[in-house]
């Protein structure tokens, strides 16, 4: 007996069927392995992103910590420059006047803050503005204790009434409570990473 179209049909069916799935059995697995392959390659190109933006943050904030911290090193000395017992004996010179002494110290203190104005970036809003305070208590303290004295009086008296008004003071300097404020803003910047 002649085969019938539905079994010829039947026939061609079940060969193509043998065909897809002689191919399925090997694009199949292909696919599952090019799947996995794309998600480890994916994975490890994400990690290794992740790593390179880690170590390039960490180098900046190795940066950013060596230049605040250069910047507290810069207010330190600064207010060392300034404090009473630094300022008058490098300014100090026996043929001055009071007038000249004061305003040598004057100068001097406004040069070297505004040599660090710079500094401001690096350093809290606190530190900043005890410091721009040190600076102003330093000014208006010449121009006070001046104001007791003849301008043309020799500058040693000048000298000794800054020197015994420090030393008669209860609480502490001005510059040593900067100095402080500033130590203590270190060592939570070393501690911690940031203020």
């Amino acid at each position: 007996m002649p085969p019938t179209v539905k079994t010829l049909y039947f026939c061609e069916l079940m060969g193509i069927m043998q065909t897809a799935l002689e191919i399925a059995k090997y694009i199949l697995p292909a696919l599952i392995v090019l799947a996995a392959s794309y998600l480890i390659v994916q994975k490890f190109l994400v990690s290794q992103t992740q790593r390179k933006q880690l170590a390039l943050f960490q180098d900046a904030q190795d940066v950013t910590l060596r230049l605040r911290l250069q910047a507290y090193e810069r207010l330190v000395l600064f207010i060392e420059r300034i404090n009473p017992r630094q300022i008058i004996p490098r300014l100090y010179d026996s043929s001055m006047t009071v007038k000249d002494l004061q305003h040598a110290i004057v100068i001097t203190i406004r040069a070297e803050f505004e040599h660090n104005l710079s500094q401001q970036i690096y350093v809290s809003k606190n530190v900043w503005e005890t410091v721009k305070n040190v600076k102003e208590q330093e000014i208006n303290m010449v121009h006070n204790i001046s104001k007791a004295l003849k301008p043309d009086a020799p500058a040693k008296e000048l000298h000794a009434k800054i020197l015994d008004y420090s030393a008669s003071l209860e609480d502490e300097l001005p510059t040593d409570v900067a100095l402080h404020i500033i130590n203590e803003e270190v060592r939570r910047v070393l501690s911690y990473g940031s203020v």
